[in-house]
């Protein structure tokens, strides 16, 4: 919410997070739909972790560090839509019986919109510029802001810390597990780039999309599926893979984009 005040809602907001938000509908309705992709990644546990990632955590400090301060709106723009999907589609998937029966339950979709962190920080929001109250509050809403991202690095980090304290092997990856890692560090990030390209955005809008798609999974894939006791290792396992990969696969992604648009 302080991010959403300091910088205000503008287009390049609203368009990214439209983006995020519909391509992860997307591939996940697409991997669902064929019957090879259903096959390759067979849970929402796997989808869920390939394609939300850590727009909050890491995203937006990298997109602080690395591009023009202009880039900003569109970063929180996709982060907001990456967390609106996640918080709301997230619980709804994994807490759906596996039954014949695949009607969608809007009572409880309803139910998921409404407590979605997301969609309270765009109703205080509104609030806010309904009485005129954006700049006054953005300004002092910024210095706490810019606090949660640091602690949020911390509960990263500590989050890793628990899961490699536990005896697990965390690099004895199946198959399924490898598609999910490949899906969110190449095909995600891959899949905005030609998006971004399609609707003509210049270097930096690409850029900014780019790296918050091609953050690793998001710790709270792994929070949904322990709430809901759905695959919470291969979750983690994931998690702590990406992140890793991820201090690769991020600057060679930097690097291409600097290079090639």
């Amino acid at each position: 919410m302080g991010l959403l005040l300091k910088e205000g809602i503008d287009i390049d907001l609203i368009k990214t997070a439209l983006i995020a938000f519909l391509s992860i509908g997307f591939l996940i309705f697409l991997i669902n739909f064929l019957p090879f992709l259903k096959t390759i990644l067979p849970n929402y546990s796997l989808q869920l972790a390939g394609l939300i990632g850590n727009t909050s955590f890491l995203g937006i400090p990298i997109a602080i560090a690395l591009l023009p301060s202009n880039t900003i709106n569109l970063t929180i723009g996709f982060d907001l839509g990456t967390t609106l999907f996640a918080w709301i589609f997230g619980p709804f998937f994994l807490q759906k019986k596996a039954s014949l029966n695949n009607n969608i339950n809007f009572k409880e979709l309803l139910k998921a919109i409404q407590n979605s962190p997301a969609s309270r920080g765009i109703i205080g929001v509104l609030i806010v510029y309904l009485f005129g109250l954006e700049r006054v509050l953005g300004n002092y809403l910024w210095i706490p802001a810019r606090i949660v991202i640091v602690l949020a690095i911390i509960i990263v980090g500590t989050r890793l810390g628990i899961i490699t304290n536990k005896k697990t092997s965390f690099f004895n990856f199946n198959k399924e597990i490898k598609y999910s890692i490949i899906l969110k560090l190449i095909i995600m990030p891959l899949f905005i780039f030609f998006i971004s390209k399609t609707l003509n955005f210049n270097s930096n809008e690409i850029s900014a999309v780019v790296l918050q798609a091609g953050t690793p999974s998001a710790v709270s894939t792994i929070l949904m599926a322990e709430a809901y006791k759905t695959k919470q290792k291969t979750a983690a396992i994931i998690l702590f893979a990406t992140t890793i990969i991820s201090i690769i696969t991020i600057p060679i992604l930097a690097f291409l984009l600097n290079t090639s648009i």
